[in-house]
């Protein structure tokens, strides 16, 4: 039996797979896995790379403007924290691969995948749930819980690695792909605790746009596509956080 992996004819250079990201925004389509990992898939990485810089400059160049007009944009988390190794490698690496695999991980609907990320979701909130009880409990805790789910999301994907995408989830694929760019955005909210969430959407409207480049990445190309993505992404915006910090 042949099985599909992608639905989309393939990019032959930038503009070809800006035109591809393209089509598949406006219909999203869900093959029944990602191509197998190729190094060479490293390129359509670098080409989504170039459109996100792109967007990027010109979502921080309206934001200098509406700063240049009076508007007062909230300063994000990262504002009052010092840029320490500990915290770049968080934001660099940590955090990339971590969001992935919770918020992008399961859309492959691949059974395997979901279940992972269903094993994983439901020890965070039972690792959550417990924060009011003892320091050393909670750690205890947090530590054997964390580490049953780890081991359990490894083995479902183990054991159902042969399983392609649910006929299911494929035919409900588009809501299940803006579902996910939407709660990609709706999280980084956190970013600005002391604003009203209603008026500052327009501040994770950048986390929105790179969503749709690091779905459609993953359900094509694999996770590992979307994760380097997100690194080279988060790398960018540290690295011009360095920057403005070292000019002070």
């Amino acid at each position: 039996m042949t099985v599909a992996t992608t639905s989309l004819a393939p990019a032959n250079s930038t503009r070809g797979e800006w035109a591809r990201f393209g089509a598949f925004l406006i219909r999203p389509v869900l093959p029944d896995r990602a191509e197998p990992f190729r190094l060479s898939h490293a390129v359509p990485v670098m080409r989504l790379l170039l459109l996100d810089l792109l967007v990027m400059g010109l979502l921080l160049s309206i934001a200098g403007l509406a700063m240049l007009s009076g508007i007062d944009i909230p300063e994000t988390a990262l504002a009052g924290m010092e840029m320490g190794a500990m915290l770049v490698v968080f934001a660099v690496l940590v955090a990339p691969i971590t969001e992935e695999a919770m918020f992008r991980g399961w859309v492959s609907g691949r059974p395997g995948h979901v279940l992972a990320v269903l094993i994983l979701g439901a020890a965070a909130l039972v690792m959550t749930s417990d924060l009011t009880r003892s320091e050393a409990e909670v750690n205890w805790k947090a530590i054997a819980v964390a580490g049953t789910a780890l081991v359990g999301a490894i083995l479902a994907v183990i054991l159902l690695r042969n399983r392609g995408a649910m006929g299911w989830f494929q035919r409900l694929f588009p809501l299940f792909f803006w579902i996910s760019c939407a709660l990609f955005a709706a999280i980084h909210l956190l970013n600005f605790a002391e604003a009203e969430w209603w008026t500052i959407l327009p501040l994770v409207l950048p986390q929105f746009s790179v969503g749709m480049m690091l779905g459609y990445l993953r359900v094509n190309y694999g996770l590992w596509s979307s994760m380097l993505l997100h690194i080279l992404h988060n790398g960018a915006f540290i690295s011009l956080v360095l920057l403005a910090t070292g000019a002070k």
